[in-house]
């Protein structure tokens, strides 16, 4: 079955985690992705998590995001190897590439530069902070997005301060944008023949994931503040509680969920109490509900309960580790974990988190081997087995 970019070949130099996510993405969904890399590889191919995937040059965050992609080792501070760039440039769809503003440009091959060669490619740059503007050459960090953003500012409890998120939010949602974005190019070339530069700035891409946030301020002038594990809703009984052997996230967000939650405690004579009889009520003395539900909670365990209540109508989740929900009986149903048979054994790793009726994204190859394709996307270019020794020869690739 066809997917939806088969036929789009991507160049990408994007290195790390946000720009690679963005083409992983694409390549999930039938891209031809060419990944440039420096002849001694990329640095995520060797994070310190364990000693004997570094030593391959797979560590697991590596292999995470470049499954489905070919990897070209070159040398771009050698004119060669800049002219191996261009000749690339001229056939493909997409340049990507997540360095700092300018430094693309030095090297002859930013956008300004392979739009000549191409007019119709797409070229996409992401950085911390754009192309434009006063911080455009600071350096961009997940954590310091989460910091500057404002996702700190709302994360964490008020007696233990600001905390980030427990994973890469900014990386992924700024990958996740730019592959939306470079979607949004194509689909818009397809109609005007005209190729275009496509900037991502980091910042940004996490504020469009804030705008609920940034219009409770805008709008209605409210100040957002630290709320532990309350809900956007502020609603008392969307909330983590303790329960008999951890802790369970209830989600109950309406009267009836409420309702249902309250009878399934045992505590139906909460129902009729003045203290809690609307949601301010309710959030005027949320001590008191919550210890009446805390109570309650303790006489069995979280994963018990999230059964009994999400059967009688309250959602609700007890705390999954990684490793057990990636075993969980729906991500099981949906084919949500591809798994791939690989030189090291089967391997499971993230699909592309949405399905389509046909075509959809599809994991075919482990991410490669540093500079495994080399050979064959020079053949591609029209170089031969003399030719291509000699740039070996010269460390070009």
């Amino acid at each position: 079955m066809t997917r939806p970019f088969e036929g789009v070949k991507i160049l990408d130099f994007t290195q790390v985690l946000a720009g690679p996510y963005a083409s992983y993405q694409l390549a999930l969904l039938g891209a031809d992705v060419i990944k440039v890399e420096r002849r001694e590889g990329e640095d995520m191919r060797r994070t310190p998590l364990s000693r004997e995937w570094a030593e391959r040059g797979l560590a697991p965050a590596f292999q995470a995001i470049n499954g489905n992609k070919r990897s070209l080792t070159l040398d771009l501070q050698k004119p060669d190897a800049i002219g191996i760039v261009k000749k690339l440039a001229a056939e493909v769809d997409v340049v990507m590439e997540n360095f700092r503003p300018g430094v693309m440009d030095k090297l002859g091959i930013g956008h300004e530069a392979l739009s000549a060669i191409n007019p119709r490619l797409i070229y996409c740059a992401v950085s911390g902070f754009g192309q434009t503007g006063p911080d455009r050459l600071r350096p961009g960090y997940d954590g310091k997005m989460q910091a500057l953003s404002g996702i700190m500012a709302i994360t964490g409890h008020p007696e233990t301060g600001p905390t980030r998120a427990g994973f890469a939010v900014c990386d992924v949602l700024s990958g996740a944008t730019a592959a939306f974005a470079v979607s949004s190019a194509l689909y818009q070339r397809d109609r005007t023949g005209k190729g275009q530069l496509v900037d991502v700035s980091m910042l940004e891409a996490t504020l469009a994931f804030l705008s609920g946030q940034i219009a409770d301020w805008s709008v209605a002038g409210h100040r957002q503040q630290l709320s532990g594990n309350q809900a956007v809703s502020r609603k008392t009984t969307a909330n983590l509680f303790k329960a008999g052997d951890g802790y369970i996230l209830l989600a109950v967000n309406n009267e009836k969920q409420y309702r249902a939650l309250m009878r399934t405690l045992g505590r139906e004579d909460t129902l009729s109490d003045p203290r809690f009889a609307d949601w301010f009520s309710r959030n005027e003395n949320e001590p008191a509900l919550r210890a009446i539900i805390e109570q309650a909670l303790a006489a069995k365990p979280a994963r018990e309960w999230e059964t009994i209540l999400e059967d009688a109508g309250a959602p609700c989740a007890s705390i999954w580790k990684i490793e057990e929900i990636i075993d969980h009986p729906q991500i099981a149903a949906r084919g949500a974990i591809q798994e791939l048979d690989t030189p090291y054994g089967r391997l499971r790793f993230a699909g592309s988190g949405f399905r389509l009726a046909h075509g959809g994204g599809k994991l075919d190859r482990m991410a490669p081997e540093l500079g495994a394709d080399t050979d064959a996307v020079l053949r591609e270019l029209g170089y031969d087995a003399s030719e291509i020794a000699d740039l070996r020869t010269r460390e070009i690739v």
